[in-house]
């Protein structure tokens, strides 16, 4: 038996001895690919916005009568080119604008509270910086529809409408494991750390119709800031973001809302609670698309001529 242990124990330490030179390597590897990929990341894709003495990244082109501005999902790394595949479908007829929060795409990490209150305030300030003027048309995709909503119904004037990409609404959050997902994400930050995340951001987990440059780039951004303190931060704050919310009526502007089939969100009765939300407003629509969450990655084609009717029917 004391033989049997001594080999089970001795299986053990090689095991042990192969998973620390194996994460040493990962390790190191990852840093020599960071240090190549600095170059990729000195040239921000949008303009730099000091807010509360840090850089915002606003991405903006075209023109139009109406300003789309885009919100992405919680840990999206670059919303910039993650929602490229749709609104480069948009460009030739809209104001087309990505905000990127603190934490995401070349936005500075700040590692401070990251309320909801905070993050409009943010956006809007460096909006109105780069002279980007309202009405908009919110385009939030996943957690950036709790902004979009308390944006609604703080500032109605601003918002002249909604395109829900899949977007989490107030009642998604009702049975939100906050604690397991904040474990989940600690963990991924490790992982990034490690270097293991890059092994993530593989070309086909990638958003669609990126070039190579893209690729590379989107994943040079990922390996550096993905699932920061400020994408953290900013989960744990989604509880006092539902409770203000709720104690506000919803905002009665038009809304389009895409909804994927709930598979990818761990969110049970996910299309049950868009339907129901948008049952309750007077000028809502909703559609039913059979993709993943992120909707604009899967289906562009079909939102984006979707949006422009919409749109157009907007008095």
């Amino acid at each position: 038996m004391k033989k049997a242990f001594k080999i089970i124990g001795k299986v053990l330490l090689v095991i042990i001895i192969l998973l620390i030179i194996f994460l040493l390597i990962v390790f190191t590897y990852n840093k020599i690919m960071m240090n190549k990929e600095k170059a990729l990341l000195d040239e921000p894709l949008g303009e730099m916005i000091e807010v509360d003495g840090h850089n915002m990244c606003i991405y903006s082109e075209g023109e139009g009568k109406h300003t789309l501005v885009f919100l992405s999902g919680s840990g999206t790394a670059s919303p910039i080119l993650d929602f490229r595949s749709l609104y480069s479908l948009l460009v030739d007829d809209y104001r087309i604008v990505v905000v990127e929060k603190f934490g995401y795409g070349f936005s500075d990490v700040v590692n401070t509270e990251r309320s909801f209150d905070t993050i409009l305030r943010q956006d809007r300030e460096a909006l109105s910086k780069a002279g980007i003027d309202a009405p908009f048309i919110l385009c939030p995709h996943s957690m950036s529809g709790l902004e979009a909503i308390l944006w609604a119904q703080e500032y109605p004037d601003e918002v002249e409408a909604i395109v829900g990409l899949d977007m989490s609404l107030p009642r998604s959050y009702d049975n939100f494991n906050y604690s397991k997902t904040e474990r989940f994400e600690k963990i991924a930050a490790i992982g990034r750390e490690l270097g293991i995340i890059r092994f993530y951001y593989s070309d086909s987990s990638l958003p669609q119709g990126l070039s190579e440059a893209e690729k590379s780039l989107y994943r040079a951004i990922a390996c550096k800031i993905a699932v920061n303190d400020d994408v953290i931060n900013e989960g744990l704050a989604i509880h006092d973001a539902v409770k203000k919310i709720d104690g506000a009526p919803k905002p009665d502007i038009p809304m389009l809302m895409f909804i994927s089939d709930g598979k990818e969100t761990g969110i049970e009765k996910w299309s049950e609670i868009q339907k129901e939300y948008a049952s309750e407003l007077s000028n809502a629509t909703i559609v039913e698309l059979d993709c993943g969450h992120y909707v604009h990655n899967y289906k562009q084609e079909q939102i984006s001529e979707e949006m422009k009717e919409f749109i157009g029917n907007i008095k």
